[in-house]
């Protein structure tokens, strides 16, 4: 029953196997059950029309005898002599005059009870053609007619078959053959279930290797089933045509994306150095045009920033961003990067860091860039009351620096999606409080390029712990384990 119970759930009645073995289970099924019923019922009547073959031959034959036995003797007595000669152990004969009196009747009645032979006389009167009938245990063929003797109607003739043994015969067949008939529509199901499930499995490894491709994986993708039917090597190789589609395409945009980031940096680069001119040699200028250079020139940084986060985004898709992967002091490289973040923000950033030395190989430049990151998304997203917490930490073969705040926290809804390019929890925002939404999917990208991972864990109201993992480096486990020891 337990089996039963974990085999169920996994069970998908909408599934396209589970129709097929229905369907075909259920057609099985009126199929064989007609078979057995046809098959019960003609076997019926062959039992049936032997005995009565039987009979008739009685019911022909007994007028003769009794036309002969009469020249010998009395008419009844000729008519008794010829009935005795026709019976049998399992035949029972009786002849009613047209007063509906017994004249003559088989000298083996003695066999069956009075309540058996007065019932199987009412039934055989009321019968009109042969039939079968149980009475008391035992099953009996029943036929009745007219006696003619020399052209005048004797009597009616009456004839009894005890057919119990070819009956009971005959039921155990029919039982045999409905049990034979649910074993094989069992049988039969479990077959084409299995059958089914060897002939889709081409489909669900389709469906497997699908479900893995990503944006990453599109120029090598390629989708291969040799063993498949021809209908569904026909579906791999369309697929495989449109993962090419895919990958051109992708493809295309970044190398889109990328032109257009560069050509634009630079004249926008030179916009902001004039207007950083401009606004140092300030003597001349009115307050409202100060007020619009200062404006511009804030502008014009958000959209170099901007440009440079998909720059660096393209060029991390196409594999060209450079990384320099050096020993890196994390305990150093967290205390300059809090000391950066403290001059640009009034923010209080308390480091919490473990007493020994930890070690990655990572680019130190690159890692700046994620923890300013991810603590100026901490500094945006918490009061200005509340400290932003920094701790470094050491797990197994993993450096693990962790940027806490005690803000607004993120909804469990967005969580899974807050890396996602341009992507924000609160669209309400715009670029002054809530950035350009490639903050923290510039962050991923640059972590997973070294080797490393980002996680958050939050909760509503209060605040959010991001989680950088890095891989350390040989000469830290050498170190560790020998400050341990």
């Amino acid at each position: 029953m337990n089996q039963i119970n974990k085999i169920l759930p996994k069970i998908d009645p909408f599934s396209l196997r589970v129709r097929l073995t229905v369907g075909i289970a259920v057609f099985s099924a009126l199929g064989l059950g007609s078979l057995s019923i046809w098959t019960s019922w003609k076997m019926q009547q062959i039992l049936i029309n032997s005995h009565k073959h039987h009979i008739e031959q009685i019911a022909d034959r007994l007028p003769r005898d009794v036309q002969i036995y009469s020249e010998m003797m009395s008419p009844m007595e000729g008519l008794q002599k010829s009935v005795d000669n026709l019976i049998n152990t399992d035949t029972f004969i009786w002849i009613k005059n047209p007063e509906n009196q017994i004249i003559a009747k088989s000298n083996n009645w003695n066999q069956l009870s009075d309540a058996a032979a007065s019932e199987l006389m009412s039934l055989t009167e009321m019968s009109v053609k042969p039939q079968i009938t149980k009475v008391q245990q035992r099953y009996f063929v029943l036929c009745g007619g007219s006696l003619p003797v020399k052209g005048k109607v004797l009597g009616k003739l009456f004839v009894v078959q005890d057919v119990t043994r070819e009956q009971t015969m005959y039921l155990a067949i029919v039982e045999s053959l409905g049990i034979a008939s649910i074993v094989a529509i069992i049988v039969i199901s479990l077959a084409i279930a299995f059958y089914i499930k060897r002939s889709l499995q081409p489909l669900r490894q389709l469906s497997q290797m699908t479900a893995v491709i990503s944006a990453a994986d599109l120029p090598e993708a390629q989708l291969s089933l040799d063993q498949a039917p021809s209908e569904v090597k026909e579906l791999a190789l369309t697929f495989n045509m449109m993962l090419s589609r895919l990958s051109q395409s992708w493809e295309q945009e970044r190398q889109f994306v990328s032109n257009v980031s560069h050509e634009l940096r630079t004249p926008l680069t030179i916009v902001h150095g004039y207007l950083q001119s401009v606004l140092r040699r300030q003597n001349n200028l009115t307050p409202t045009q100060l007020e619009a250079l200062e404006t511009a020139a804030l502008e014009a940084e958000h959209t170099i920033r901007l440009l440079q986060d998909l720059l660096d985004l393209a060029r991390a898709d196409s594999g060209y961003l450079h990384f320099s992967m050096e020993p890196c002091v994390l305990n150093d490289l967290v205390v300059e990067v809090v000391g950066m973040a403290q001059k640009y923000s009034d923010r209080q950033i308390i480091i919490e860091s473990i007493n020994h030395t930890i070690e990655v190989k990572a680019d130190y430049n690159r890692l700046k860039q994620v923890l300013l990151n991810l603590i100026d998304n901490a500094v945006k997203y918490s009061e200005s009351d509340s400290p932003v917490i920094v701790k470094l930490n050491h797990q197994g073969e993993e450096a693990i620096i962790q940027v806490c705040d005690q803000g607004h926290g993120i909804p469990l809804k967005h969580q899974s999606r807050i890396f996602e390019r341009f992507y924000r929890v609160d669209e309400t925002r715009n670029r002054s409080t809530g950035g350009s939404g490639l903050g923290l999917s510039i962050v991923k990208t640059l972590l997973e390029s070294m080797g490393g991972s980002v996680s958050v864990r939050s909760r509503l109201g209060e605040g959010s712990v991001f989680t950088v993992s890095l891989p350390t480096s040989p000469l830290l486990e050498h170190r560790y384990n020998h400050q341990t020891s």
